[in-house]
């Protein structure tokens, strides 16, 4: 599962995206990630701001899709759409 939160405007948050155990490695969480980009490039405009956390260890998997680290005093990813 996974979900975007924000004010529907220019800002956009990946939030719990999540696979079950049992379920991993299965190409499941690029499969969910694709669609919650793919709605975020159908609804926000150039410009818009897309953020998320990402658990440690995982920052290759987000650079992936686009997103890059943010300053060591500010966690997360993050991205502006072109």
């Amino acid at each position: 599962m996974g979900r975007v939160a924000g004010d529907g405007g220019l800002y956009y948050y990946i939030q719990d995206l999540i696979v079950a155990p049992g379920h991993q490695g299965q190409g499941l969480g690029k499969r969910i990630m694709r669609r919650l980009m793919e709605y975020i490039h159908d609804h926000a405009p150039p410009g818009a701001f897309v953020g998320l956390m990402a658990a440690q260890g995982l920052e290759d998997y987000y650079k992936e899709f686009g997103f890059r680290a943010r300053a060591r005093d500010a966690p997360g990813m993050f991205q502006v759409l072109d």
